[in-house]
């Protein structure tokens, strides 16, 4: 008997169970309390970030309409520049419809320069539509001058479609020399562990210099990529004169210029065929035999470099306008 007394004593009362109880469940309120506010804090910051991803793409749509609005006008006044005034005055609606034209032949001028001539063959075939139309206003004899034109210039444009784009070409030239570059610059580190202090400090010098011109040609790239001529010429020049400069200071002779190894040495063609008939769209590139567009492969020293250097200045990509556009600048009589 005292035994069992002193069981029930250690097992706890029905009071202290309840307690028991209701502290847990308390607990457990508060823990789900808890994560209801987790969840809301986390439901808040995702709708935070949704509400600022849509009010990046707000303002970028703004700024792209902005954009296209602004070459509207550009296009619009450049038209106005360079309508030539005809010595015969047509009527007023045959006249706004070939301003009209003019505008849209530019317009499609301004694709090809962005590189996009599905763009332009489809508004090219537009306008050959619209001077089907009943409404046409404009000279049948100069419709039909006008409808042959769009016709040669949209097959022009599809057949150089088929063809790889000269500023491509061009682009996949330089990363050919930045290859080499890299290559040369690597076995020239490799070399110079085994060279004396004066001559690791003239190697330096190489070094910097084959930097500055892979740092040019990136330069050189990204003005490709932007269709800027003018700008791509300039940085060839440069890589051209910081190479030429090295050269002729003699730190590339034969006795310590290092030879490349033969996998790095290996040439990386790209061949692309392509009709090379005249167009008036044709790009300056370098032409084979076979009348096929090409590329040459890795050089394998510095004067090739220099030497691919010349011949990618003197082959910069170049468009030249429309038939069309250049038929309806003429004065018509």
């Amino acid at each position: 008997m005292p035994m069992n007394s002193e069981s029930l004593s250690k097992e706890p009362s029905a009071v202290q169970q309840r307690r028991q109880a209701t502290m847990f469940l308390l607990r457990l309120q508060w823990v789900v309390i808890l994560l209801l506010i987790a969840a809301l804090l986390a439901l808040y910051i995702s709708q935070q970030r949704f509400q600022k991803n849509i009010n990046e793409r707000l303002q970028s749509n703004e700024h792209v309409v902005g954009r296209l609005n602004e070459m509207d006008d550009r296009i619009f006044a450049m038209s106005q520049q360079t309508l030539p005034e005809p010595s015969k005055v047509a009527s007023s609606q045959a006249q706004n419809q070939l301003d009209l034209l003019r505008i849209q032949t530019k317009a499609a001028d301004r694709l090809l320069v962005d590189n996009n001539s599905s763009a332009a063959i489809e508004l090219l075939r537009g306008l050959h539509w619209q001077l089907s139309q009943s409404n046409n206003e404009i000279a049948p004899a100069l419709t039909v001058v006008i409808k042959q034109s769009l016709i040669k210039d949209i097959e022009r444009l599809q057949a150089k479609s088929a063809q790889p784009s000269p500023w491509q070409l061009q682009n996949l030239a330089i990363q050919n020399m930045q290859d080499f570059l890299h290559d040369y610059e690597r076995t020239m580190t490799a070399n110079a562990l085994s060279r004396s202090a004066d001559n690791k400090m003239s190697l330096t010098r190489q070094q910097l210099v084959i930097h500055e011109v892979i740092m040019t040609l990136n330069l050189a790239i990204q003005a490709s990529n932007m269709r800027e001529r003018e700008q791509l010429i300039v940085y060839l020049r440069q890589a051209r004169n910081q190479l030429q400069a090295l050269v002729s200071q003699d730190l590339l002779s034969r006795s310590t210029v290092p030879q490349m190894s033969a996998p790095a040495s290996k040439a990386k063609k790209a061949t692309t065929n392509g009709d090379s008939k005249n167009s008036d769209l044709d790009v300056e590139t370098e032409v084979s035999d076979e009348g096929r567009l090409q590329t040459k492969s890795s050089p394998t020293d510095i004067p090739e470099v220099i030497d691919g250097l010349d011949q990618l200045i003197a082959n910069a990509p170049k468009t030249t306008p429309l038939l069309t556009t250049q038929i309806l600048e003429k004065p018509q009589r």
